[in-house]
C-alpha cells in the first residue's frame, strides 16, 4: 500500500514576472511538469541543444571504454554520439617546488629524512623557498583541523594560516580535539604495508582458500555437465569438500535504507554523507578481483571506509574466476576488519568487464556464478556473501528466477539484490518491479521452507531486495510493500536526491531550499578534504569529485516547482527558472559552474585544474558556447 501524503506542499514565491498562460508547457510524455511560472522564456526552451544523461556511468563508472564513431557526432546506423567523453584528463596540479616530508611539520621528530638530510634528498628542504611558490592560502578554517585538531598535510596545507603560529613557525595542534578523533572519526579498512607487498611479492599465505581452489576445480567437469541431475556416476563420484564454511555474521536489511554500489561518485566522503543523511547500508565502489590479489594499490583504495559506516558496509567486488575471487576474499577478511559484508556484481552492464566473464556476463553463465560464490563463502571467513543481479541479458528475457532458483539450492547466500533491468535494457525503460515481485516470491518460500525445516530454524534467513527507479518515499514504500521484497536499494535517486532517506522517514516530500541543498555540498567539501588530503593535490581531487557529484544533483527539479507529483527518475525538465539565483545556478548543467560551486568551499581553481564531464552533450554544450 501506498503512504498517503501526511501534510500538502508549502507554496513558495515564484518567479514573479512570467505570464502563466503564455509560458505554459503543454504535456509532453518524459518530460517534467514545471509550473509556469518556472519555465524560462519559449526561446531559451526552443534550444537545439537538448541535455542528455548516460546513467551507465553510476555503475561502470571509469572502468566504461565504449568505441568512438569515426565520422563527425553521430555513431554506426545514424545513432548520436551521446555516450561519455572517453580519454579525460584528469590529472591534478602537484606542488611546484616538492617539500621533503620531513619538512612537512619541522617540529615532529619521528618524521626524518628517509635520504639523510637536504645534502642527499631529491625534495626541497628549503621551507621558506616552497612558501614562496606555494599558492596563497585559502581563505577560512582547514576542514581537518576543524574536525581533528590537527592537519597531517601540515606545511603543505592550502588552508595553513588557519592553524600555522608564524611567531613561533609551529603548526598548531588541538590535542584534545585530536585524541576524541582518533576513537570517533577516522577511516578504516587499509591494508597494511607488509600484507600489500606480500601480495605483489605473491608471498601472502592464501591457506584458506587454497584447498578450496583446488576442490572447486576438481568438480568443475561435473558441474557444467547439462546432465548433472540424471548421471548417477557423479553420486558414485562424491568427495566430500575438505573444508569447512565459518559461522557467518548475521546481517539485517529488512526495511533498511541501502545505497546502491556506485562507481566514481560512490566514493568515500559520498557515503559518509549518505550516513550523515539516514542510511544504513553502503558499499564501495566496485573493486576487481584480480587486482585485489595482486596487490594493486588503486583497487586496495576502494574497501576503505569512514567507521561511521561499520556496521552496515559490504565490499563489492567483480569476477569472472572462482580462484580470483577466493584469494581476494581471503586477502579481504584477514586484513580489513570492518567488512559486513561481500557482494558479488552479477549486474554491472559495461562492455569491458562484459568481454571479460565478469559482472553482468555471469548471468548467463550459471555454474560459474555458483563456483565463485562457493569460493568466495568458502575463503571470506566470518563475512557473508551477497549478490547483486540484473533480470537477465537480453531485453524481453528474464532469467533471474531460474538462476535464483539455482542459486539458492546450491549455494549460501546471505542477501539476493535485484536490479528490475536486463543488461539490454540499461536505462532506457523503467525497472520492472512486477518481474522484482516475482523473484521476490520464490526468495520468500526459499525462506518459508528453512522455517519448517528443524535443522533450518537455526540459520539466517536470506534477505531480497530490490533495485531500480526509487526516487521517492512512495517509490521506496511501493518497493517494501511489495510482497518477498525485504527492502530497497537506491542509485541514481540517492545521487540526483541525497535527502531521499530523510523523506522515507518523514514518509513526506521535503522541498529542500537551495541554501540547505548548498549546506549538504559544503559537507561533502570537508569530507572529501578530511579523506584525500587539504593540500594542493588533495584539494584538486576534491574538486574533481564534487564535480562529479554536481553531475548527478543539478539534475534534481524542487517539488516546489512541479506540477504533478511524483517525481520520475526518467523524465527530462523543459529550460526552468529557480526561485532564486542559487537554485538556478545548482540546476546549471554547464560544467563551468560546476566548478564554480566547488570554489565556494575549495577556494578558486587553479589555472591548471582539469576536469571534463563524462556526458557528451553537456561538453558539446559548453565547447559550442566557446566557439
Amino acid at each position: 500500500m501506498t503512504i498517503a501524503e501526511k501534510r500538502p506542499l508549502d507554496e513558495t514565491e515564484g518567479a514573479g514576472t512570467v505570464d502563466k498562460k503564455q509560458n505554459a508547457a503543454p504535456y509532453v510524455k518524459g518530460m517534467a511538469a514545471i509550473k509556469p511560472e518556472y519555465l524560462a522564456p519559449v526561446a531559451a526552451r526552443e534550444s537545439p541543444v537538448v541535455e542528455d544523461y548516460n546513467d551507465d556511468e553510476a555503475e561502470g563508472g571509469d572502468r566504461e571504454q565504449q568505441e568512438e564513431p569515426k565520422n563527425g557526432r553521430r555513431g554506426p546506423k545514424g545513432k548520436k554520439n551521446r555516450g561519455q567523453n572517453k580519454n579525460r584528463d584528469l590529472r591534478q596540479k602537484k606542488d611546484t617546488v616538492k617539500l621533503c616530508v620531513s619538512m612537512i611539520d619541522p617540529d615532529d621528530s619521528e618524521t626524518g629524512c628517509v635520504a639523510g638530510g637536504a645534502e642527499h634528498c631529491k625534495f626541497s628542504h628549503d621551507l621558506q623557498e616552497f612558501l614562496n611558490a606555494k599558492s596563497e592560502d585559502i581563505d577560512g578554517v582547514c576542514p581537518v583541523f576543524e574536525a581533528l585538531g590537527y592537519c597531517p598535510t601540515g606545511m603543505k596545507c592550502r588552508w595553513l594560516k588557519s592553524h600555522f603560529n608564524r611567531e613561533t613557525n609551529k603548526l598548531v595542534k588541538d590535542l584534545e580535539k585530536l585524541a576524541i578523533a582518533k576513537k570517533e572519526n577516522f577511516e578504516v579498512n587499509k591494508i597494511d604495508r607488509d600484507s600489500k607487498i606480500a601480495l605483489q611479492r605473491k608471498k601472502f599465505s592464501f591457506d584458506i582458500s587454497a584447498p578450496v581452489i583446488e576442490y572447486l576445480e576438481s568438480k568443475i567437469q561435473k558441474d557444467d555437465d547439462p546432465h548433472r541431475e540424471t548421471r548417477k556416476e557423479n553420486e558414485a563420484a562424491f568427495v566430500e569438500q575438505p573444508y569447512k564454511i565459518a559461522e557467518k555474521k548475521k546481517i539485517d536489511l529488512r526495511g533498511a535504507k541501502i545505497v546502491s554500489p556506485l562507481t566514481t561518485v560512490g566514493n568515500l566522503p559520498y557515503r559518509r554523507l549518505m550516513k550523515s543523511l539516514g542510511a544504513d547500508v553502503t558499499y564501495s565502489e566496485m573493486a576487481l578481483s584480480k587486482p585485489l590479489m595482486e596487490g594493486h594499490q588503486p583497487e586496495w583504495a576502494l574497501p576503505k571506509a569512514h567507521i561511521s559506516e561499520y556496521p552496515g558496509f559490504g565490499v563489492q567486488i567483480a569476477s569472472s574466476r572462482h580462484w580470483a575471487a577466493a584469494k581476494a576474499s581471503e586477502a579481504l577478511y584477514k586484513t580489513c576488519p570492518y567488512i559486513s559484508e561481500l557482494n558479488l556484481n552479477c549486474g554491472c552492464p559495461i562492455d569491458l568487464l562484459f568481454k571479460q566473464g565478469q559482472g553482468s556476463a555471469l548471468l548467463d553463465q550459471p555454474p560459474r556464478l555458483v563456483r565463485i560464490v562457493k569460493a568466495m563463502n568458502a575463503s571470506s571467513g566470518d563475512i557473508p556473501v551477497t549478490i547483486k543481479i540484473r533480470t537477465g541479458v537480453k531485453e524481453n528475457k528474464n532469467t533471474a528466477v531460474n538462476l535464483v532458483e539455482r542459486v539458492l539450492s546450491e549455494t549460501q547466500v546471505a542477501a539476493i539484490t535485484l536490479h528490475g533491468r536486463s543488461r539490454q535494457q540499461r536505462y532506457t525503460k523503467e525497472a520492472d518491479w512486477e518481474y522484482i515481485g516475482q523473484v521476490g516470491k520464490v526468495v520468500q518460500a526459499w525462506n518459508d521452507k528453512r522455517d519448517e525445516d528443524k535443522d533450518g530454524r537455526d540459520t539466517n534467513p536470506i534477505w531480497f531486495v530490490g533495485n531500480g527507479d526509487v526516487y521517492s518515499h512512495v517509490d521506496w514504500y511501493n518497493g517494501t510493500n511489495t510482497e518477498g521484497v525485504d527492502s530497497v536499494m537506491v542509485a541514481r535517486g540517492a545521487l540526483i536526491k541525497p535527502w531521499i532517506f530523510e523523506e522515507v522517514e518523514a514518509q513526506q516530500y521535503l522541498d529542500k531550499s537551495s541554501s540547505e541543498r548548498l549546506a549538504m555540498l559544503e559537507k561533502f567539501a570537508k569530507f572529501a578534504i578530511e579523506h584525500w588530503g587539504s593540500d594542493e593535490y588533495g584539494v584538486g581531487n576534491a574538486r574533481r569529485f564534487m564535480c562529479e557529484f554536481l553531475s548527478f544533483t543539478h539534475r534534481y527539479i524542487p517539488v516546489g516547482i512541479l506540477e504533478r507529483l511524483p517525481p520520475k527518475l526518467n523524465e527530462r525538465p523543459p529550460k526552468w527558472i529557480g526561485r532564486n539565483d542559487l537554485e538556478t545556478l545548482l540546476a546549471s548543467s554547464d560544467y563551468k559552474d560546476w566548478i564554480k560551486i566547488t570554489e565556494m568551499f575549495l577556494g578558486k581553481a587553479n589555472d591548471e585544474f582539469r576536469f571534463v564531464p563524462k556526458h557528451k552533450s553537456s561538453a558539446y554544450e559548453n565547447d559550442r558556447d566557446e566557439k
